[in-house]
Formats: structure tokens, sequence, C-alpha cells
């Protein structure tokens, strides 16, 4: 046979031509959606809703929701379109169909309630398979009105549009992979507001707080200029200046949320004294891109952890950092962990704690429930009084106790020289009375200021102090960049 004979004739192949050209042009007319979009998915109530997505350019685009009206949009010169889905209560399940010229996506099985991104490293990213009971954990987890997604790691050189990922409905034999602090943040808001909750989860084990910060933000600052120098040929690397926010936190805006928990810090541990303007900056980036103004955002504090061949300051430094955020960035909360720990283990396996001790905060400070205990004590001031140092705290709650009516431990006093020693203290109302007979002129007092630090300083709802310092001397860290 030759190869003349198996060719197509000349009008043959004009016709198929054709034929392509037209499946190639209903191809890129197809509406799209990113996947953040999907089956099982949370919207947040009360709220308008952004979606997005592609089309062809001018395409005219339709999307219902429910039984509410019909919204449109019309796809730009770059061929994106987007729009406001209506503000909905709490409820479900819905179904989501948006229209093109030649294709309709319908989800099924989409609720509206509350909406949380969840992100940071390891201690975030730790699954429920791994933290204390798994097994029965995993047996009561039959709550269908959770659910997550989890973004796939992808470090990346620019801004991404999309990710990989899918809304997943908790239950026994999907609950165990699920990020183990953002799914026991969700049960304790489920059980309490009794509505659904939607946890984006977007995390990276190891990793350092600036990757998961823009580059715009980085550049803002001159203080930064190290980090970005760091950073400036890109190597896809996760613990690179913004590459985690290009790809795994940009193509989840401008998505409805609440607001945001956060586990991360120990990869900063070395700069914590630049983590006093980092995790801060990294906060308002997150907040300006997202535009719903300043969404609450929440914390935990690291839990002690003897970190090798570092200074033992280095975490009691970067603390102070995180307490310095809680303190002047407004709309922040944070869980203290000094009581949930192994020292030997920078992952501990109470991960129930600590989702439960950040959902206290929402649901005190951003769900109305404003007689809720929900932080442990928190240095206010200290005050120099005959020989001794006066300190005092906010949320004492029912009082200030020491665990197991043991002498209050983990408080050291300096004077002028900044020399800190042991100190004695005891409780007096809602302030701590700080001495030592080697101080006789007492001027700074710190507390927990060792990163194996474990102290017994709780108020009588069992919520740990947090550790701080009064003065201001010079950090180990503070020449880190």
């Amino acid at each position: 046979m030759s190869i003349r004979s198996i060719l197509p004739s000349a009008s043959t192949a004009t016709a198929l031509m054709a034929v392509l050209m037209v499946a190639g042009s209903s191809a890129q007319a197809e509406v799209k959606l990113p996947k953040v979009f999907g089956e099982h998915m949370v919207l947040q109530q009360k709220q308008t809703n952004p979606i997005w997505g592609w089309a062809e350019k001018g395409e005219e685009v339709s999307i219902t929701l429910g039984k509410s009206d019909k919204i449109t949009a019309k796809a730009g010169d770059d061929g994106r379109w987007s729009a406001k889905l209506p503000e909905m209560s709490a409820g479900g399940p819905h179904e989501l169909t948006v229209a093109g010229k030649t294709n309709t996506i319908t989800f099924k099985d989409v609720l509206v309630g509350e909406v949380w991104v969840c992100s940071g490293q390891s201690n975030m990213e730790w699954s429920v398979a791994s933290s204390l009971r798994p097994q029965e954990e995993a047996k009561a987890a039959d709550h269908p009105m959770i659910r997550m997604f989890t973004v796939a790691k992808n470090p990346t050189e620019k801004p991404q549009d999309d990710c990989s990922g899918d809304w997943q409905v908790c239950s026994p034999s999907t609950v165990s992979g699920f990020s183990a602090v953002g799914y026991f943040f969700a049960r304790k808001l489920n059980e309490d507001l009794k509505v659904p909750v939607g946890m984006i989860h977007t995390s990276w084990g190891g990793t350092i707080c600036e990757a998961w910060t823009s580059k715009e933000a980085l550049d803002a600052d001159p203080d930064f200029k190290p980090i970005v120098d760091r950073g400036a040929t890109f190597k896809k690397d996760p613990n690179q200046a913004t590459n985690l926010f290009d790809g795994m936190v940009n193509p989840l805006i401008p998505y409805g949320i609440k607001g945001a928990i956060w586990y991360q810090g120990e990869s900063n541990l070395d700069r914590a004294a630049q983590y006093h303007k980092l995790f801060p900056a990294m906060i308002g980036d997150w907040r300006k891109r997202w535009g719903q103004g300043d969404f609450p955002f929440l914390f935990v504090q690291l839990a002690p952890y003897r970190y090798g061949n570092q200074p033992v300051e280095n975490c009691a430094e970067l603390w102070a950092a995180q307490l310095h955020t809680l303190k002047t960035v407004p709309n922040t909360g944070m869980a203290v962990t000094t009581d949930i720990t192994t020292i030997n283990d920078i992952h501990p396996k109470n991960k129930q704690d600590v989702g439960k001790r950040l959902a206290l905060w929402a649901l005190a400070k951003n769900y109305g429930m404003t007689n809720l205990v929900h932080s442990g004590p928190i240095y206010e001031n200290a005050a120099v009084e005959s020989g001794k140092v006066r300190v005092k705290f906010s949320h004492v709650g029912g009082g200030l106790v020491a665990r197991e009516g043991k002498p209050l431990s983990h408080f050291t006093i300096a004077g002028d020289d900044g020399k800190f020693v042991p100190a004695e203290a005891t409780i007096d109302g809602d302030a701590v009375v700080v001495s030592s007979k080697d101080v006789a002129k007492p001027a700074s007092v710190r507390f927990a200021w060792n990163d194996t630090a474990e102290p017994n300083f709780f108020n009588k709802e069992g919520l740990p102090a947090s550790p701080f310092r009064s003065d201001s001397l010079p950090l180990v860290t503070e020449k880190k960049k």
C-alpha cells in the first residue's frame, strides 16, 4: 500500500480541519471554575460570596445557587469572569449551577455555614490518624456537616490561579487524613453553633512564615530585604519566600471565608525577633488580598520543645513575638499550649485541646459568646513595689491558680543588671507578686523564658498563662535577619 493511499483527499482533509476547528473553539468556550469550588463544598453564610472562573472572551455565564435568582457574569478579555453569590443563611444541601454557551457545571450537596482557612507547618498538617486516640476519633467522626478541602503541595515561582484538591465529607472513612487541628476546631464550632463548617486546609511541614507571604508584601518593607534576597533565585523548595503563598494561598483568594487559623513558627525560631514584624505583615497581607476586612486570625503559640543546638531563649522569644501579635494586631486570638506538650517531640499528639482552644477564641470573639472564658492569663503590666514586682493579668477568668496547689513555677526576676534569677511568685487577686532574696531592687520579670518550660500557672477554667517578659532588653535573635 502506498503512503498516498492512506492519506485523506484534499476535500476530506478540509472537512476534517473544519471539524477540529469547531471542536477546538468549543473546548475554548467551555466555562470552568477553580478546584476550590466543587461538590460537598461549604459557602460562608450571611455574606455575598465571590465566584469566578474562565470562559471564552466575552462569553456570558449564568449562575444559580439553590432557589435564588439567576445571576450573570461576562468573561473579560483575559477570559476570566466573576460574580457574587447571594447572601444565604446556614443550611443546605443546595445545588450550584454554572452555565456557559457550550457546557453546564452542576455541583451538588453544597452547604452554607462557616468557612475557615487552616494553614501553617507540620503541627497544622498533622493528621487525625497521628493524634491521640486515632481509632476512637475516627469511629466517632460521623459529622456530615463538617467538610474539608486540602490543597495539594505546590511551591511556585509566580502566583497561580488554581490548585489541586477536592472537598470531602467528614466520616469515619475520611477523617483520619484531615488536619487534626482543623478538624477538632471545626468539630467544636459545629457542636456549639449547630451549622455546617468547612475547612480549607493549606499547610506544609517545616516551612517558614515568609514562604506564605506575597512578594509584594515583603518588597514593601526594607527590613525584609534579606528575606527577599535569599529568595531571588527561585527553587522548587517550600522554604523559599513567597512560593507557598503563590502556589497554595493565591488560588484560594477571594473565596468567601469567616477567618483563618494558623500553627507555625518552629522554622522561624532562630529569627524570632524578626517574627515580631514578619508575622503581622503576613496577616495583613492575607487580609488585604482577601478583601474581607480584618477577618479573624487565630493562631497557636508553640508548645515547649528542646530545639537541639539552639539557645533555650529562642523559643521564648518566638512566644513573645506571638504575644506581641495578639496585643497589636486587631481581631487576632492565641491558643497557649505550654501544658499540651511532649518535650522530646516537636509534634505533641494532643491536637484535640489545641483545636478546642482556638475554637474558644472564635466562639467568644467572633460568634458572640461573650461570657465564655476563652484564654488563660495574659500579661498586662508590671510595677515595682517595695522590693517586689506586682504583675497584672487579663483573662483571669474565675481566678488565678497554681495547678495542683504547688508554688508557682518558672518566674524569674532581675535588677538593672539584667541578670535573671529564679523567683518566688504568689497569687494576689488578679495579680502575681514576684520577688527574690537575691535581687534587692528588682526591675524586670520573666515567665516561662525557656524552651522546655511547662509552668503550672492557669486560671480556674484550666487555661494556661502565656509566657512573657516585662523588660525590653536585647533579644538573642535580634541580629538574625
